[in-house]
This record gives C-alpha cells, sequence and structure tokens, in this order.
C-alpha cells in the first residue's frame, strides 16, 4: 500500500509565501516523476509543477519564477515553495507520483488526498 501525505497548506495574503511538503511511503521500488496538481473550484485539475527522477523540472506558466518544486529523493518526498502568492493560485493542492512497486513493473500514478491553499486579497 503507498500512501501520499501532504502537509504545508493553509491561508496567505496575498504576496505571501508558502511551502508544501509530500512524503510517499510503503512498498515503492522506485519513483519516477513527482509533482504538483491544483484544482480551484469550478475547474479542471492542472498540472503546477514536476521534476523527474533525473531531476529535470516543469512548470506550469501561470507560475514560473514564483513557485520551485525540489525533491528529497532519500526521503521520497517533494516539495514545492510558492513565493509572490496571488488569490487565483487558491486551489487543492494535489501530490502526484509516478512509481513502480516492483521491478519490472508497470509504473502507476498515485495521489495525495489534498492540502487546501488559499491567498486572500
Amino acid at each position: 500500500q503507498v500512501q501520499l501525505v501532504e502537509s504545508g497548506g493553509g491561508l496567505v495574503q496575498a504576496g505571501g509565501s508558502l511551502r508544501l511538503s509530500c512524503a510517499a511511503s510503503g512498498s515503492i521500488f522506485s519513483i519516477n516523476a513527482m509533482g504538483w496538481y491544483r484544482q480551484a473550484p469550478g475547474k479542471q485539475r492542472e498540472l503546477v509543477a514536476v521534476e523527474s527522477s533525473g531531476g529535470r523540472r516543469n512548470y506550469a506558466d501561470s507560475v514560473k519564477g514564483r513557485f520551485t518544486i525540489s525533491r528529497d529523493n532519500a526521503k521520497n518526498t517533494v516539495y514545492l515553495q510558492m513565493n509572490s502568492l496571488k488569490p487565483e493560485d487558491t486551489a487543492v493542492y494535489y501530490c502526484n507520483a509516478n512509481l513502480l512497486l516492483r521491478f519490472l513493473s508497470p509504473a502507476n500514478d498515485y495521489w495525495g488526498q489534498g492540502t487546501q491553499v488559499t491567498v486572500s486579497s
């Protein structure tokens, strides 16, 4: 059983910062990409940032220059440092991990439960 546990959401004023963390635990052989998605009310879930196992990072255009994703592979943990937050960043943020449970098994996506980020104007 794999679990992704997120922390670090909350309420912040526009221009402020938050740091999200997500730790993957369980019977994991290896993790490919880890990333963050978000879903605002009435909108589809969208990619925020993702980092591959090799360290390649991709960001949504709307967060480039403000958000930074990082990983601690030894801890199976991914972080999202969010600076210069805007009201439009308000959403539920979900952690995602694409991982293998065993050697040569197919890779599958796993999701955290989500953490609320609210940015007030």
